[in-house]
């Protein structure tokens, strides 16, 4: 039996990635999987349609959605498109139930069994399916570049005929996979970096990096590596320290968010207003509405001479390498179900019930189903 999977053209604005990149399409054809490309699909990452050799190039959407056994999205498409699905078709990609809730109904009404990129449990055996790390890899590293960009002055310590200039000083908070990749950016560009974050056990890793762990005197690691709830005590402490450093640092990339859930408020406006001039905040986080009390998703504002940046979808701003690493985290799940007799959706295997959103017309992630039921 031959399997199709299509590769829809995103249609959000500004999204420039495309789920499956010319080399991957490849890789995937040679397996003797009919890739069918929707025309243009890849021109805002940088990939022009004769480059996905192998795949065949459909310019109607409509005869593309009807023919796919399987389709694949970075942004999920309107209900439109997903109502034009054949039913028992698989759609792949990002949806973020709790604020697409439309578009969970239409995955429902149009019988599609429907992956949640999002969704993919945190276990050893997931992590090369895990398009939440690799697309915050790409996303620590741009709030890097956009912070070293809004800054009045030079990351690095620069010694010139016209004196020494000292290097910049950087926060960043949290250090989860964003974390690390915008610590392990700013050092690279020469900035003094100090980091942030309620686990005790992220120091190993924010140290071999060569940054300093702020260190707040709270330990709030809790059974199984998790934090802990704080006391308002330690809450007050926490913040305390950490007001201390902001009030030094040259940039600060704030990165702390949860899955499904609004970005906790660590940045208040007294951190802000005692921060010195020019200082900039970049929060990863705006997309959940943000780290700091004071953040505007999608704009760049100004508080008291600091520069506050909301930026969103950060991750589609290097589309080549954010394109490429989502694709693999896909093709890596699409694998589970490939077998010799076609596709097969294993309910008893951890990873595809883990992120299996709608199954045979009804909504089966017992946790969304919660979720969306108790908002």
């Amino acid at each position: 039996m031959t399997v199709s999977v299509a590769v829809l053209r995103e249609q959000a604005e500004g999204e420039r990635r495309v789920a499956l990149d010319p080399a991957n399409a490849s890789r995937l054809a040679a397996k003797g999987i009919k890739v069918l490309v929707e025309q243009g699909a890849g021109d805002a990452a940088g990939f022009q349609d004769n480059q996905y050799e192998g795949a065949e190039i459909v310019a109607d959407r409509a005869t593309l959605l009807r023919d796919a056994d399987v389709c694949l999205w970075v942004q999920a498409p309107d209900e439109r498109a997903l109502g034009a699905m054949k039913a028992g078709a698989i759609g792949m990609g990002q949806v973020f139930a709790h604020r697409n809730t439309a578009v969970v109904e239409a995955l429902k009404q149009s019988r599609v069994s429907s992956f949640a990129m999002e969704l993919v449990p945190r276990i050893t055996r997931a992590q090369s399916m895990d398009v939440l790390s690799s697309q915050a890899t790409i996303a620590g590293y741009q709030a890097v570049l956009r912070g070293a960009s809004l800054a009045p002055r030079l990351f690095p310590m620069l010694t010139t005929a016209a004196g020494t200039l000292r290097p910049a000083a950087v926060v960043v908070i949290g250090a989860g996979v964003a974390g690390l990749q915008a610590i392990a950016t700013a050092r690279r560009l020469g900035a003094r970096v100090e980091a942030y974050d309620i686990r005790a056990a992220a120091r190993e890793q924010v140290e071999s990096l060569g940054a300093r762990m702020i260190d707040t005197g709270v330990n709030a690691e809790g059974e199984g590596g998790y934090a802990r709830e704080l006391t308002d005590d330690e809450k007050q402490q926490q913040a305390d320290v950490l007001a201390e450093h902001l009030a030094k640092a040259d940039v600060v990339v704030s990165t702390a968010a949860v899955p499904g859930r609004p970005a906790p408020k660590i940045i208040t406006q007294d951190m802000v207003e005692g921060m010195k001039p020019g200082a900039v905040i970049v929060d990863l986080a705006a997309e959940s509405g943000g780290n700091c009390v004071l953040t505007q998703p999608g704009t760049t504002q100004h508080h008291g001479g600091v520069t506050i940046d909301g930026p969103l979808n950060l991750a589609s701003h290097a589309p080549i390498h954010a394109s490429e690493m989502y694709a693999r985290n896909l093709l890596n799940l699409l694998d589970l179900m490939l077998g010799e007799e076609g596709l097969n959706i294993d309910r008893e295997d951890e990873v595809i019930a883990g992120c299996l959103l709608t199954h045979d017309g009804a909504l089966v992630h017992e946790r969304t189903a919660e979720a969306l039921a108790s908002s």
